[in-house]
């Protein structure tokens, strides 16, 4: 059972992080054609969109994998098969809803987020346009995320991680081909381009779908096989049904709409604190296009392994505490944490120090200048993130869930209080530290809140961060160095081939001496343990 369950996590894991990939790249050829310009446009629909989706499914598809994974482990196919057809229902409901309402609300939210009647050749007419293509995708996504819950119930992980990389295959087919079509072959213009853009997130979902129900029809006679051992049990009412599985949306949907909701937050507040203070519109526009698209894409590679192991570390935390053993608990929560930080930290310290190099390479061209400095300040955020993702995890790990929904609401407040006052103050960077400061304060409620439910210690934490800390300081150093002398000879504002030449090498020699520092300090047989003896047989055992 534990190598079904790994292998698994495993595939949906990859399938998610293909997806992500895909999700980044697609931007370098974007961005070439559309600019900032229509990458502002491209965020504004975007935005709204992704809000209204999280609202829409509300937690809800992951809520019936867990149903339908408790009913079957009882026998009883036969209930989570009728939550499945009535969450079939629920879902086409809320979808077609969130639709109308976004369709609907499109003005007043265009109109939020610009904040101008015509913001550097942005009007509101074309931001309303925009936001109305992509509200049709909402019809098809939440029914299509159902259906991959209840395949994830019978565990069955294939059918996710499949349409997921099929989805944004055929939404990046369609999106970079309507794009390139409209402006340069049908000479159409910006907006239109960009609309399509948006609508691609509908046709994605009809790829992702399709594929989800070529599986089910293969699966047909096996999933209805298993009814045939169902197990007699009185059949619960619908209404108590719902009531369980709302029980389990709870906790998924919260920690999927913190990132969302800290992006809505500075959708509708950026470009009015910036104009209020008299910056230009083109220089407003490109630094929202910047802040709020283009960087975050480039630091959601290292959040989307904490995400992961967010994931994971749920049930397992679960059964620890569940269970009362309390060491392993601790063992559990120490290690996914210092791993976190081994993992995430020297990452976004090579990201800061490579700001310019790794922004070139995926958007050179593009506002640069604005683009290495927002990528230089944002990518430690990356480290909260994670951090928050994981705490967030472990409170729910050990039924804490209503403290993890204070902790997201908390750093929300705070990020509220302070957005537009450091946007004027700061500009772009100003949302940064708003952004930083609400996950800072998140993070230290969520961290006492763990410290007194599961008596768990930082001391070990504490020592062992300190030490990565060093090794990072250090690696980012020796990356500053290797940018400077090789920029010496090759200049990385000169085209994308020359940042891939500087930041490459300079990734490969930071790397390289973080974990050769680490293997020496004896710091990865300590996160390790005995499976670093696969590649270093003559490592010291160190307690």
């Amino acid at each position: 059972m534990s190598n079904k369950l790994l292998r698994g996590t495993f595939i949906l894991t990859l399938g998610t992080y293909v997806s992500r990939i895909l999700g980044m790249i697609y931007l370098i050829p974007f961005a070439a054609m559309v600019g900032t310009t229509g990458g502002g446009l491209f965020q504004t629909g975007y935005a709204q969109y992704t809000i209204f989706l999280s609202i829409a499914t509300a937690g809800f598809p992951a809520a019936i994998s867990k149903f339908v994974s408790k009913y079957n482990s009882m026998g009883d196919y036969q209930t989570s098969r009728r939550m499945f057809k009535s969450g079939i229902v629920v879902m086409l409901a809320t979808g077609f809803i969130a639709f109308a309402l976004l369709y609907a609300l499109a003005p007043m939210l265009a109109i939020s987020a610009l904040a101008d009647e015509n913001l550097n050749g942005v009007t509101v007419e074309d931001a309303i346009f925009v936001i109305r293509m992509v509200s049709i995708a909402l019809i098809v996504v939440p029914l299509m995320s159902l259906i991959r819950g209840f395949f994830q119930g019978h565990q069955s992980m294939g059918p996710t991680a499949v349409s997921q990389v099929v989805e944004q295959l055929v939404r990046i087919v369609f999106l970079l081909t309507s794009t390139y079509l409209i402006l340069n072959v049908l000479n159409g213009d910006l907006v239109l381009a960009v609309g399509y853009a948006t609508f691609a997130a509908f046709v994605g979902a009809i790829g992702g779908l399709l594929v989800l129900l070529v599986y089910w029809i293969r699966r047909k006679h096996s999933l209805l096989a298993m009814q045939t051992e169902h197990v007699e049990s009185e059949p619960i009412p619908i209404r108590i049904m719902f009531k369980e599985v709302f029980r389990y949306a709870g906790p998924f949907v919260f920690v999927g709409l913190a990132i969302p909701i800290y992006n809505y937050i500075d959708t509708n507040t950026f470009n009015r604190a910036m104009l209020s203070v008299g910056n230009e519109k083109s220089y407003t526009l490109d630094m929202y296009t910047v802040l709020l698209l283009y960087v975050p894409k480039l630091v959601m590679i290292p959040v989307s392994l904490a995400t992961a192991f967010g994931l994971t570390l749920i049930p397992t935390i679960t059964e620890s505490f569940t269970s009362n053993n309390r060491a392993l608990l601790h063992k559990q929560i120490n290690q996914t944490l210092q791993i976190i930080m081994f993992l995430v930290l020297p990452a976004v310290v090579g990201l800061s120090v490579l700001a310019g190099p790794a922004y070139n390479i995926f958007y050179a061209g593009t506002s640069e200048e604005i683009g290495k400095h927002i990528l230089m300040w944002y990518a430690p955020i990356a480290l909260l993130f994670s951090l928050f993702t994981v705490n967030a995890a472990i409170l729910q790990g050990i039924n804490k869930q209503k403290l993890a929904v204070i902790s997201l609401v908390i750093g929300l407040i705070v990020k509220l209080a302070l957005n537009s006052t450091f946007i004027q103050l700061f500009e772009g960077v100003g949302s940064i530290l708003a952004t930083a400061a609400g996950y800072s304060v998140s993070l230290l409620y969520g961290f006492a809140m763990i410290k007194r439910h599961a008596g768990f210690s930082f001391k070990l934490l504490i020592k062992r961060s300190v030490l990565i800390i060093m090794l990072s300081i250090f690696m980012g150093l020796a990356v500053s160095v290797s940018q400077s002398v090789l920029s010496i000879f090759i200049n990385y504002t000169d085209g994308r081939m020359q940042s891939v030449i500087v930041g490459g090498c300079s990734v490969i020699l930071g790397a390289a001496i973080y974990l050769y520092l680490a293997y020496r300090s004896h710091l990865l047989e300590k996160l390790l343990g005995n499976k670093l003896n696969r590649f270093f047989p003559k490592a010291k055992s160190v307690e």
